[in-house]
């Protein structure tokens, strides 16, 4: 009778230890779900094709990852304020959505190595007389609030004597250069090239590279996370190293080595 209630009392200790220790890495793969939040106005990485249905680079990387979690996958579409927000609230678990990843966001949100890496052009009406970076000077000038690109540009043309405007998605941004509200943008140039090859925009037209530096960008979990991010760090290293993000990047960016998603003289 002894014996019978010692282990029964480790099992017991071993259930709850368990569930004290399980994380979301553990739920996801319970669920038979994974809610992979991406951005779908920001091609190639992110869209909606002509069935109306998510595709690009980052929803390929989504369904990779639920490939190899062998669960199913639910794109949840979340414009570029709406992605740190989509994870805090539970409505996305993890976030493949060109996330740049900078030290003010680490404070809330947890980052994985580098999956992609930006650079950045000018993207300016035909008729602007922009050719360069510096010509944005005195001009009317937008991005979409809280990215990369927006936190650069907008000290650098309101403090030589342009004007700038914030807007609240990709797609509200070249309707807002599209019927000259705004006289350019800097955007990368996977989306400045998709948009000017595209035949939808033919006022515009790709005007040389912005100072910028390269925008390394992640995947993105809970900050707490620790047993979910180290697994999407070795499935972001082994996409890597068997060739499929090469694949993507062929598939989506053009044919080509893609960038060096690393820094020489470190680590990450």
């Amino acid at each position: 009778m002894k014996n019978k209630f010692i282990v029964f009392l480790l099992s017991f200790i071993f259930f709850f230890s368990f569930n004290a220790y399980a994380d979301q890495l553990d739920d996801i793969i319970s669920s038979g779900e994974l809610k992979c939040a991406a951005v779908l106005d920001f091609p190639p990485m992110g869209f909606r094709d002509s069935n109306n249905e998510p595709d690009g680079y980052d929803v390929d990387f989504c369904k990779d990852l639920a490939n190899v979690l062998g669960v199913k996958i639910k794109i949840v579409e979340t414009p570029f304020p709406d992605r740190i927000p989509a994870l805090v609230s539970g409505r996305a678990d993890v976030g493949i959505a060109s996330t740049s990843d900078t030290l003010e966001r680490a404070k809330t949100i947890g980052f994985t190595i580098p999956y992609f890496a930006f650079e950045f052009n000018v993207l300016t009406r035909k008729d602007s007389g922009i050719k360069t970076y510096d010509d944005m000077c005195g001009k009317k000038v937008g991005n979409v609030a809280g990215t990369y690109e927006a936190i650069r540009l907008e000290p650098f043309v309101e403090g030589c004597g342009g004007s700038f405007s914030a807007y609240q998605s990709e797609a509200d941004l070249l309707l807002a250069l599209k019927q000259g509200q705004i006289e350019a943008t800097v955007v990368t140039s996977t989306v400045a090239w998709a948009h000017v090859n595209s035949g939808k925009y033919p006022t515009l037209s790709v005007e040389g590279t912005a100072p910028y530096d390269t925008d390394y960008v992640s995947l993105i979990a809970l900050r707490h996370e620790y047993g979910l991010l180290n697994y999407l760090n070795l499935f972001v290293n082994q996409q890597i190293r068997t060739g499929r993000a090469q694949e993507l990047f062929n598939k989506w960016i053009g044919e080509g080595k893609m960038p060096d998603y690393t820094i020489p003289g470190t680590y990450y």
